[in-house]
This record gives structure tokens, sequence and C-alpha cells, in this order.
């Protein structure tokens, strides 16, 4: 529903391996912000409330379909036959659910319709019943965007400099070290982040998600973050009397499973598209928004592409134009890529072998001994 039109994006020719860990161009682009946005056909930043709701309703039709089979049959399987239901069911939910996570995190993007109300209304609920902070994580992921790349002002994902490495790390960079950092990153990564800015930027004092005067926030953005606040209670307050209801058990199988799924694609999906060997990162004396910008990289998740919205392979335009609907980001990012050239970045090496090879070789950012820019910093391990 409402996706009609919408074509993968791949690259012309298949990459070497060779090929996609080249560094990408880091001097001053020889385009502009302007003429990439030229380059994109005017439909595409126009934002329809009657498609974005489409989207809405159909993950959210899929989602409860889900839980109609998962509660009204799975009782009905043999026992050893529900432990295998289960997990599927919270693999496929997690799925859908991480679309709808999708969708409120375009209308903290104002691109969801042309109110800002209804976006931020859409937006507060599904986020609120994903426990997201809408506008707080709206704020912080606002000045990500306004800072990316940037080793001193970018919010989430921040690469540490050689010096501040800690002194375990030795002992973590091998495969069941890997394996163990892997696994409480995505499934603790995001509420640590939330609640104590694990991996984000940071603060002279503790910085927290769901305080609102802490300092990542600004004097009138602070009654939002209350509000935020609220809507993690309510649905927190909710879960509790399902608990009481239902059982522990019960509210776990539902939704807690299908959450952590959610959470674990959501720290997959931002450290994927943040983390490359071909990508440089730069300090105060280097950075300018549109090299920050540029320093993304678009991934291939299969058909997870499309549950996705499309927020996996095309990150890149995603960071140029932030307002713009992500069904008509394929779109866009066909039409950009002949302006950007060799500063576009596509990697289509599958996800989790992505993933470990980043986990292995991005360790931490360090100058190039042979460059005379200094202040352009490239991953090493």
């Amino acid at each position: 529903m409402g996706a009609g039109g919408r074509m993968a994006v791949r690259p012309t020719q298949k990459k070497s391996e060779l090929d996609i860990l080249k560094r990408v161009p880091y001097s001053k682009p020889p385009f502009t912000l302007g003429q990439v946005k030229k380059a994109i056909p005017p439909h595409c930043f126009q934002r329809s409330v009657l498609r974005s709701f489409s989207y809405v309703v159909y993950d959210l039709t899929i989602a409860f379909l889900l839980y109609y089979v998962a509660t009204n049959y799975f009782h009905l399987l043999p026992r050893s036959l529900s432990y295998v239901a289960w997990p599927i069911y919270w693999a496929i939910q997690g799925c859908i659910l991480t679309g709808v996570w999708v969708i409120a995190h375009e209308c903290g993007h104002h691109a969801f319709s042309d109110y800002q109300w209804l976006d931020d209304t859409v937006g507060l609920v599904l986020h609120s019943c994903l426990l997201v902070p809408y506008f707080s994580w709206k704020y912080s992921h606002r000045r990500h965007h306004s800072n990316t790349g940037s080793l001193d002002r970018d919010e989430v994902f921040v690469p540490k400099l050689k010096s501040s490495i800690k002194w375990y790390s030795k002992y973590l960079n091998n495969p069941l070290g890997r394996a163990l950092t892997l696994t409480i990153q995505l499934t603790l990564g995001w509420p640590l982040y939330l609640a104590f800015n694990v991996s984000g930027r940071p603060y002279d004092r503790f910085a927290c998600h769901f305080d609102p005067y802490g300092p990542i926030y600004s004097d009138r953005e602070r009654l939002q973050i209350l509000i935020s606040d609220a809507g993690i209670f309510a649905v927190l307050f909710g879960l509790y009397r399902l608990a009481a209801a239902k059982g522990l058990a019960w509210v776990f199988c539902v939704y807690g499973g299908p959450l952590l799924v959610v959470n674990g694609f959501l720290v997959l999906i931002t450290y994927l598209q943040h983390t490359h060997p071909s990508l440089p990162h730069y300090d105060s004396s280097e950075w300018d928004w549109l090299r920050g910008a540029l320093a993304t990289v678009d991934r291939d998740y299969g058909i997870l592409n499309k549950v996705f919205h499309n927020i996996t392979d095309t990150h890149v335009a995603h960071h140029l134009v932030s307002t713009m609907p992500h069904y008509h980001a394929m779109e866009a990012t066909k039409a950009i890529k002949p302006i950007l050239g060799d500063y576009y970045q596509f990697d289509g090496t599958p996800v989790f072998k992505a993933m470990w090879r980043e986990a292995k070789e991005c360790i931490y950012v360090e100058p190039d001994e042979v460059d005379q820019d200094k202040g352009i910093f490239w991953y090493t391990k």
C-alpha cells in the first residue's frame, strides 16, 4: 500500500571488496547542496498525508495480524513447536515494528506531512508505544544531523581517538570479545544510550534523554521532554496493567520479544550507516556540514529494505534532505548519484558480514600519518 513505483537502487556494477573499502574523497565537494537538491525531481519533496498514513495503516495491520495469530493459535501447538513459533514471531513482528519506528522517525524530521502538529502527534504516539521518548530523541537526533561526521559535536556513534581507547579494549579485539561486544550493543545499546548516553557525545555532566534539565536540551525544549516522559510512563503503566492481568511472560512473548528485535535493528542500522573504513571524520578545523552529511553509507538489507521503508539504502539522501518522505527517497537517491560521484558510498556486503568486519576494523580513528590534513580522521584498528 502506498509503495507503488519504488525501485531498489543498486550500483551499476558490482564493486570489489577493495573498491568498497577505498576511502571516499574528503576534499570540499565540487558541488553545493543547492545543486544536489536541484537534481532531485520537485515532486520528491512533496509530503502526502494520505500516502504517509497508508504506511502506518499497512504496518499496523500486519502487526495486528501477527499478534492475532500468535495469541489465538500458538497455544494450540505442541509445546516443542511453540518454542520455535514464538522466536519466529518475535523476529517478524520486530521487523514490522522497526518499520513503524522508522515512520515515527520520519515524523521527527517533519517528513510525514506538511503539518508539524500532526507529525508530532503521530510520532509521539508511535514512538511512545515502542518506549522511545519522541521529543527527546527528536532533538538529539536533529543535532546529529546538524553535526554528522564531527568528532567534537556529533551526537551518536562518535568514534574514539586512539588516545581515549580503554585499557581493556585490546582484550576484546578478538572473535570472542567482538561477539560479546556486539551482543551487548544490540541488546542493551539503545536503552543505555537513552538512559546514560552510552556511545553518545560526551558532555560536561550526566546526560540522559529522560532528563528535561540535562545538558542535551535547551530551555525551550524542556516542556516537550516532559511530554515525552509522560508518553513513556503511560505505556509502561499500560504494560504493568497487562502484566497484572495476563502475566509477565505473556507481555514478554507478545511485546518484549519483538521490542528487543526493534532495538537491535535500530542500533545495527545506525551503526552500519555511520561506521565504515572508507568514511572520514573531521575535527573542528576541517568539518563542514556538507562533507559531514556525505560521511555516511547506504547498505543493502535485501527484502528488509522495503520493510524498513528504505532507511537502510537511502541514508545518504536522507542526510542531505531529511524532510523528504521515505517513499520518494529511492528516486531521489538515483537522481543525486551522478552529482555525488565518488562522494556517494554504497556497500552491498551482507549485513552480518559487514557488522563483523566493522567491529573488527573500526576500533578507533586517527589522522593519516602521510596526510597533511591533520583534522581528517580515519578508522583503524
